[in-house]
C-alpha cells in the first residue's frame, strides 16, 4: 500500500540555539524541536532525575486514600488488592503488595479469570471477598467504571479505594477515595500514567506521610517501569522518568522473577524493546492462556526453584499463545481472501473455537495487513465475543455507537474495542458496520509515515547514531526517529528467509551503507541493481562478528523521481 511521507521542516534558528545551549548535534536538536519538547524541559527530557516526579498529593483523593490505608494498617484490618490480568495490573499488585508487606502488613490479592469473569470488578468476586471478611479493597488498573459493583461491596461492608488510569464516565463510584488523573477535577500534571504509575504515586505518598527515605519506594521502579512500557502509555513527562530511571534498575534488578524473565527473553540489551517484545508477551500470555496469578507469583516469589518453574510455565503459555494466534490469523486471512473481504471498507470475520484471549492481537495484525478497521468474533453458541482494532482517522468506538441495535454490549476507545453480539445477528451487524465505514470514506485514508529529517549518507557517522540514544527509551509518544534518504543507488540486493526479508547495499556517490527490510521481501521483485530509490527508515549500529557497521532499517521504499 502506498504511504504518504511527511517530513518535518527544520526550524533552523531554534535548532541551532538548542544545539549550542545543550551541547548536542543539530540532528538531535531538530528532533527535539519537531517533537515540541519545550526549551526549559529539554534537560529533564534528556536526563530525567527523581526531581522529575510530581507531588503525589496533587492527584485527586490521594490524601483520602493514604489516610484510609494508614488507618487499616494501624487497626490491622484485612486488606485485599483487586487488579487486572495484564502486565499493568500484575505489576500494580506486585508493587503495592510488596510495599505494604515491607511495612509489616499482610495483604492478599484477587485477579479475575480473563475468560470466565472478564475485565474489572464483578459481583461474584466481591461476594467471595466479603465471605472472607476483608474490610478494605484497593483496586489497581481497574475500578473506575465499577459503579454497581462498588455499591454492592458497600452493602456487604467492604470499603473501597479505587486507583485507576482509565477514562472517567459521567458518574464516579461511591468509593472512599478515587485516585485517577483522568478525573475532571484533576490538577495532577501527568494525566497519562499507567495503572502501575498511579500505584507508584500512591506508595510515594504513603512513604512521604510515614517519613520514609526515598529509596523505600524508588526501589520498585524496575517493576513500575515494566508495567509502564508494556501498557503503551506516552513515554513523556513523568512516564519518561519512570521508564528511563526504571530501566537502570531493571538492568540490575534484585527481583528473581524479573531476572528469570529477562534471561529467558533472549535479548542481549535491556531496553524498551526487550520489555515490549520479550517480557510483556510472556506475562500477558499467562493471563490469556492460563491464570495471571502465576505471573504475579513469579514476581513475588523469593524461591529460586519456584521462580524457575513459573518461568518455564510462562514460556510455555507464550508458545501456546503464539501457535494459537498463528492458527487464528491464517484462518482469518483465508476467509478474507476467499470472500474478498479485503475489498470492503471494514473487515469482520468470525470463527468457531477461536480463543478470544488472543483475537485482539490477531485483529491488530489484520488491520496492519490491510490498513482497514477489523473486528474478529469467536462464535460461542448464542453469543459471539470479539475484539476490534482501527486505523488513524476512524473512531471505532464511535462507529459502534451507530450499530447499537445489532450489538449486545461493547466497550473500548477509538482504536480498540471489545464486543459481544448475538450470533444470529452477525450478518446484520456486518452489513450495518460496513455502511458506517463506507460513509467514513475509509478508502480515502492514506497511512502516513512521519519523518524526523532528510539525511545525506555523507552526514552519517557512528557518533551521530550513538547520540540518538539520548532519546531512549522509545515508545508511544516518543517513537524511534525515522529518516528519509533520497536518490540512493542499489549496489546489491537479495532476499532473505525464503523471500520474507530483504538485504541491500545502497550508494550515494562514494558513500555506501547497508540496509535491511523486515517483511519487505517483495522489494526484491520490484527493484534491480542500479535502480535509484528513496528510502525511509531508522538508523542503527549492526554488530556482527565483533565488527560494528551503520545500517538503515527500512520502513518504506519508492522509486526516485
Amino acid at each position: 500500500m502506498k504511504k504518504k511521507w511527511q517530513i518535518y521542516e527544520v526550524e533552523q534558528e531554534k535548532t541551532n540555539k538548542i544545539s549550542m545551549q545543550y551541547h548536542i548535534n543539530k540532528l538531535l536538536a531538530s528532533i527535539l524541536v519537531n517533537r515540541n519538547i519545550e526549551e526549559d524541559k529539554i534537560e529533564a527530557f534528556l536526563n530525567p532525575t527523581r526531581k522529575s516526579f510530581h507531588d503525589p498529593f496533587l492527584m485527586p483523593d490521594m490524601k483520602k486514600a493514604v489516610d484510609r490505608i494508614l488507618k487499616a494498617m494501624q487497626n490491622k484490618e484485612k486488606i485485599i488488592i483487586y487488579g487486572d490480568y495484564d502486565v499493568d495490573g500484575i505489576t500494580s499488585i506486585t508493587v503495592l503488595k510488596s510495599f505494604l508487606e515491607d511495612r509489616g502488613v499482610h495483604v492478599d490479592s484477587y485477579i479475575p479469570n480473563r475468560l470466565e469473569e472478564g475485565y474489572g470488578l464483578n459481583k461474584p468476586a466481591i461476594e467471595k471477598i466479603a465471605e472472607n471478611k476483608y474490610q478494605l479493597m484497593i483496586t489497581v488498573d481497574c475500578g473506575i467504571s465499577g459503579i454497581e459493583e462498588i455499591e454492592y461491596a458497600n452493602s456487604l461492608g467492604i470499603e473501597t479505594i479505587v486507583t485507576d488510569h482509565h477514562e472517567v464516565g459521567d458518574s464516579l463510584p461511591n468509593a472512599i477515595a478515587i485516585v485517577d488523573a483522568k478525573r475532571k477535577d484533576n490538577e495532577y500534571p501527568c494525566r497519562d500514567l499507567a495503572g502501575v504509575g498511579v500505584v507508584f504515586k500512591l506508595i510515594q505518598a504513603i512513604g512521604i506521610k510515614l517519613g520514609l527515605e526515598e529509596k523505600e519506594y524508588l526501589k520498585y521502579l524496575d517493576i513500575v517501569c515494566i508495567g509502564t512500557i508494556s501498557d503503551i502509555v506516552p513515554l513523556v513527562d513523568e512516564n519518561r522518568a519512570i521508564a528511563k530511571l526504571g530501566l537502570l534498575l531493571v538492568r540490575q534488578t534484585k527481583n528473581l522473577g524479573l531476572q528469570s524473565l529477562l534471561m529467558s527473553s533472549g535479548y542481549k540489551n535491556i531496553d524498551s524493546t526487550t520489555i515490549s517484545f520479550g517480557v510483556a508477551p510472556r506475562i500477558n500470555a499467562c493471563g490469556r492462556m492460563g491464570h495471571a496469578d502465576e505471573a504475579l507469583n513469579l514476581f513475588l516469589s523469593k524461591d529460586i526453584y519456584e521462580v524457575n518453574e513459573l518461568t518455564k510455565k510462562l514460556n510455555e503459555y507464550n508458545k501456546i499463545r503464539q501457535e494459537t494466534e498463528k492458527n487464528i490469523y491464517e484462518d482469518a486471512v483465508n476467509q478474507i481472501e476467499q470472500n474478498k473481504l479485503n475489498e470492503k471498507n471494514a473487515i469482520i470475520v468470525s470463527g468457531e473455537n477461536w480463543h478470544h484471549g488472543v483475537i485482539g492481537i490477531v485483529s491488530s495484525k489484520i488491520t496492519d495487513l490491510y490498513f482497514k478497521p477489523s473486528i474478529l468474533l469467536c462464535n460461542e453458541g448464542e453469543f459471539s465475543k470479539g475484539s476490534g482494532r482501527s486505523i488513524p482517522g476512524f473512531d471505532l468506538h464511535q462507529a459502534l455507537m451507530q450499530c447499537q441495535d445489532t450489538i449486545d454490549r461493547f466497550g473500548g476507545h477509538a482504536m480498540a474495542i471489545g464486543i459481544t453480539i448475538k450470533t444470529d445477528k452477525f450478518q446484520e451487524f456486518a452489513e450495518e458496520f460496513e455502511n458506517v465505514a463506507k460513509e467514513a470514506k475509509i478508502d480515502e485514508i492514506i497511512p502516513i509515515i512521519n519523518i524526523d529529517a532528510k539525511i545525506e549518507l555523507n552526514e552519517i557517522n557512528k557518533e551521530m547514531v550513538e547520540s540518538l540514544k539520548l532519546l531512549e527509551p522509545y515508545g508511544e509518544g516518543n517513537k524511534m526517529p525515522i529518516f528519509a534518504f533520497r536518490n540512493l543507488k542499489i549496489d546489491s540486493i537479495r532476499a532473505l528467509s525464503e523471500g520474507k526479508h530483504i538485504k541491500l547495499t545502497l550508494k550515494d556517490n562514494n558513500n555506501i551503507i547497508n540496509a535491511i527490510g523486515f517483511n519487505l521481501g517483495k522489494i526484491a521483485e520490484d527493484y534491480r541493481i542500479g535502480d535509484k530509490i528513496d528510502v525511509v527508515g531508522t538508523l542503527e549500529i549492526n554488530s556482527f562478528n565483533g565488527v560494528d557497521s551503520l545500517q538503515i532499517n527500512i520502513k518504506d521504499v519508492m522509486k526516485s523521481v
